[in-house]
């Protein structure tokens, strides 16, 4: 669990920055992980750049960057290291390398979570930049078209879905990538990934019970059982809930 607590160390830190709590994550994944190997890699991506068309250009004409389109549920498309060697990743995880080249750079970038599909905006206009399609332009009625396409949903359109995102948030949408990816079979994986994720605001019970259920699948149904107990105090609501799916847990061993 040492990525796990290096990942709460960072997010303790005043002034922790995106690049190196998304580094914290990948850790879980791959513990060689040298985060300072690829932050001067990002440095190297905003040398000289000094203007939001030459770094989208940078990015995706010069340097390559894509959506995996092909191998979406790869997990490697979720861990900022790797998105920065093979230069695929998901629209989060490029966004993510969008705004920290340009946090660099001096150019001012937020994210934007749109529902089914993650954007950056160029800070304080309506210019959207869609990672996944290769750094394409997008306004509004790009936005528009964007999400249409991606969710199918018919409702009316606007700003409101278009809501900047903040750090702890992009964190979290890249654990739940991950969750979804590793809960069919890799528990291990699932274990270190719900730890981080409740280690940010916005999770609940649910959060809690999937991890005791992934440290039970590891073979450890007895510790799994008791972490679930260990969670009564700060869960009372849901405090027969825990218990019985504590129960649950210790009922393997039967």
């Amino acid at each position: 669990m040492e990525a796990v607590e290096e990942f709460r160390a960072v997010l303790r830190r005043p002034g922790w920055t995106l690049d190196e709590a998304a580094l914290a994550i990948a850790a879980g994944a791959d513990p060689t992980v040298q985060a300072d190997r690829w932050l001067t890699e990002l440095d190297r991506l905003a040398e000289g750049l000094d203007s939001f068309d030459g770094l989208i250009r940078r990015l995706f004409v010069t340097e390559g960057f894509a959506g995996n389109a092909q191998m979406y549920h790869d997990p490697r498309n979720s861990l900022l290291h790797q998105v920065l060697a093979r230069r695929l990743g998901l629209p989060i995880t490029l966004s993510v390398v969008c705004m920290e080249v340009g946090r660099r750079a001096g150019i001012a970038l937020e994210g934007v979570a749109m529902p089914g599909h993650f954007l950056v905006r160029h800070a304080g206009t309506d210019s959207y930049v869609d990672a996944f399609g290769g750094g394409e332009l997008l306004d509004l009625d790009g936005c528009e078209n964007r999400f249409r396409r991606s969710t199918g949903m018919q409702i009316p359109f606007g700003e409101h879905l278009l809501p900047t995102a903040t750090e702890p948030a992009i964190l979290a949408r890249i654990l739940e990538n991950l969750r979804a990816v590793y809960r069919a079979g890799h528990p291990a994986d699932l274990e270190w990934v719900l730890r981080m994720r409740l280690a940010l605001p916005g999770t609940g019970v649910e959060e809690v019970i999937e991890l005791g259920e992934a440290m039970g699948r590891r073979g450890g149904w007895l510790d799994a059982a008791a972490y679930l107990e260990s969670t009564v105090d700060s869960w009372p609501q849901y405090a027969e809930r825990l218990s019985g799916a504590a129960r649950s847990l210790r009922a393997h061993l039967n």
